[in-house]
Order: C-alpha cells, then sequence, then structure tokens
C-alpha cells in the first residue's frame, strides 16, 4: 500500500502526447517502401518516469495538471485559501487536490465552525474531464464533506473543441461564493429535520463492510438525533475510517452529501 504524502509539486510532473501510428510494408512500382498510419489515437506519456498514462483519441486536449494549478492558485490564493490535500491515483493518471479557506470561516450552530472548500480533480486517462467541486470543513470534529453537487459542479470534458477550460477562475470564484450560501441557508434545515431509522440504514449501506464496526461504533456512541448529526458521522467515517489513498475513498465521499440532502427533501 502507498502511504506517501502527496504535496502540490508532485502533481505537476511532464507529460507529452505521442501520436499512435503503426507502420506498414507496401510495394509499389520501382520497389517498397514503409508507410506510418495514423490510428487516430494519442499516448499521453509521463515524461519523468516514461509511463504510458493512457491512449486518447486525437480529440482529446490535454490539460496539464501545471496549466489548472497555475490558473486555480491564483483567485484560491486571493480568497486566502490552503492547500489542505493532494492525491494521486493510478501512477499520476489522475490527480485531485483540495484547497480550505480559513478567512470564510461559519458558525452553524454553538460548537460548529465550517470552513469553505474548493476541490479539483484532473486526469490523463480520461475517466474524469477537469471537475471543480464545493465543500466544508467542520473544524469541531475535523471532518471533510464535499457539497459540490448541490453547490455547483464544473465537469469539463477534455475536447480540442471545448473553450470553457479558459474560465477556470471565473468558475472558482463562483464556486466559493455558492458554497457560503449553502453553508448559510441549507446546512440548517439538516439541524431541522429528524433522523429516522430507515435514514441511518441507507446511509450504512453505503459504506464497505470493512468500515461498519467504527460506523457503527461512532453512531453507538454519538446517537445522532437530525440528519446533520447523521451527515457528520458519514463525513467521520469517510474522513477517519476509510483508507484516504484509495480513489474509491474520494467517490463514496462525494455522495454523501447528496444522499442525506435528497433525505432531508423527501
Amino acid at each position: 500500500m502507498n502511504n506517501k504524502l502527496y504535496s502540490i509539486e508532485d502533481t505537476m510532473f511532464p507529460v507529452k502526447e505521442v501520436p499512435a501510428i503503426y507502420s506498414i510494408y507496401e510495394k509499389i512500382q520501382m520497389g517498397a517502401v514503409d508507410t506510418n498510419v495514423n490510428t487516430g489515437h494519442k499516448f499521453i506519456i509521463r515524461e519523468d518516469t516514461g509511463e504510458v498514462l493512457s491512449c486518447m483519441t486525437n480529440s482529446y486536449k490535454l490539460v496539464k495538471n501545471k496549466t489548472i494549478n497555475k490558473i486555480s492558485s491564483n483567485i484560491i490564493q486571493k480568497q486566502g485559501g490552503r492547500i489542505k490535500e493532494v492525491s494521486l491515483f493510478k501512477k499520476g493518471a489522475k490527480t485531485t487536490v483540495k484547497w480550505e479557506f480559513p478567512q470564510h470561516k461559519l458558525r452553524l450552530t454553538g460548537k460548529d465552525d465550517l470552513t469553505p472548500e474548493i476541490i479539483w480533480s484532473n486526469s490523463y486517462d480520461g475517466t474524469c474531464g477537469l471537475n471543480i467541486l464545493a465543500g466544508a470543513f467542520r473544524l469541531v470534529c475535523t471532518n471533510g464533506l464535499v457539497i459540490g453537487v448541490v453547490a455547483n459542479k464544473y465537469q469539463n470534458k477534455h475536447s480540442v473543441y471545448n473553450v470553457e477550460l479558459e474560465d477556470i477562475e471565473g468558475i472558482i470564484e463562483e464556486t466559493i461564493k455558492k458554497t457560503k450560501i449553502i453553508m448559510k441557508n441549507d446546512f440548517p434545515k439538516l439541524i431541522e429535520t429528524k433522523v429516522e431509522d430507515t435514514h441511518i440504514l441507507s446511509m450504512l449501506k453505503m459504506f464497505p463492510l470493512t468500515s461498519s464496526e467504527y460506523m457503527t461504533n461512532y453512531l453507538i456512541a454519538n446517537n445522532p438525533t437530525n440528519l446533520w448529526d447523521l451527515l457528520n458521522a458519514a463525513t467521520n467515517v469517510a474522513t477517519h475510517g476509510l483508507n484516504r489513498k484509495l480513489e474509491s475513498t474520494h467517490k463514496l465521499e462525494s455522495k454523501i452529501y447528496n444522499k442525506i440532502w435528497k433525505m432531508a427533501s423527501a
């Protein structure tokens, strides 16, 4: 298991595109010749290791982590953001970077201080486009929760025809604003909604069996009475009870808030 802690510099390794071609031996009138045939595909190669990260069609537009970080870090740092977590998967084929904004802290209840977050993901193998998610960080229990599916999920597939990638800075600024609105307007509804046994059972089914003991012990010890308590139980497990180095943990984490919100809206 890879337990390495990554930094933002680890995400900015050099990558290049190499045409995927093959040669055919053709006989012609004066003899024979090798002819290169373009397959309409290209390899995405990590230059520092020589690893082939993927083979994509020629319509795929290579968006480098270095470019995203350069554009996004300007507006993020202007808003007082700082890097909280960096994750690399599949030898660098996919990257997730999480920023937090302590200057925008919001007091939700007497004991709950929340800090907005921005999470951007990018891949070199087509498993995801450029994603920008909203999130929140609960200081009292050091839990993170992803609320991008409700606030603003900017998902942009890599394509040579796609020009919206140039608007990353504006998207991030808008996401920060929407996150603060949701934290202020929507979270109180979770506090007001009583938790039912069916809610707890539904939430338990989301998580892998390996975390069932951790989550059961947490629920017994904290006895959630409303959906806000249940939300924080789920995010506590995702933050502390699952392996943060696994991509599956981050995928599950991104679904928690949407599931809780649907319970509150039912």
